[in-house]
Formats: C-alpha cells, sequence, structure tokens
C-alpha cells in the first residue's frame, strides 16, 4: 500500500449504514453561515450511487414545493454529519434518473419487503 492508499484510508469513515438505490434518506449536512455552523437536513430517495472508494458519492432526489431538487454528497465528505435510512425501496435498477420524468404518485418507489413482514 503506498502513501496514498493510507491516506485515503484515514480518510474514510468507517460508521456509514448501508443504503442502496431507491432508499429513502436523511443525510445531515454541515452549513456555515459566517462563523456560525449549524446542521440541516436534506430527505429524499438516492436516484444513484457511485462507489470508488474514498472518491464515492451518491445522488439524493426530493420534490420541494412542486419543483424537483436533487443534490449529489461525496459519501466521506466530513460535512456530512450523518445518514440515516428512513425507508427501504425495491427497484430494478442501478439509477433511477427516469424519475425526473415522472411526478406524484407515479413517482413512487414500491417498498422493500423486510425480514419482519415475511
Amino acid at each position: 500500500m503506498n502513501v496514498m492508499e493510507k491516506i485515503e484510508q484515514q480518510q474514510m469513515k468507517k460508521d456509514l449504514p448501508e443504503f442502496r438505490t431507491g432508499d429513502g434518506v436523511r443525510v445531515h449536512v454541515k452549513i456555515k453561515e459566517g462563523d456560525k455552523e449549524r446542521v440541516q437536513v436534506f430527505e429524499g430517495t438516492v436516484i444513484s450511487l457511485r462507489r470508488a472508494r474514498n472518491h464515492s458519492s451518491f445522488t439524493v432526489r426530493k420534490i420541494s414545493f412542486g419543483q424537483g431538487v436533487e443534490r449529489i454528497f461525496p459519501l466521506h465528505s466530513p460535512s456530512i454529519e450523518k445518514i440515516e435510512v428512513s425507508r427501504l425501496g425495491h427497484v430494478r435498477r442501478a439509477k433511477l434518473y427516469y424519475l425526473r420524468g415522472l411526478k406524484g404518485k407515479a413517482a413512487r418507489i414500491r417498498a422493500a419487503r423486510t425480514e419482519q413482514q415475511v
């Protein structure tokens, strides 16, 4: 392992929950306003995951006042305080870009069966 890989290993987060495309997540992001820092929650559906060790990122989409909002988060970023998985979704695609063209009830994702429901 070279020096760069050792530095990257130190910067990676270890306490991340396991989530997949289609899951509903709440991302707690640190926002800096002047000299103050606060935490803002961005809640939506994961429409894509990019897995590349410490360069991994995920895209979350939500509808805010009738307008679609997408945000890309680096997975191991220090600005992300925590990630909560609010609901599990069952999808058959790796990228859910087709949700951009849907609205209302058509944009819903089927709930995944959990072990408790079986």
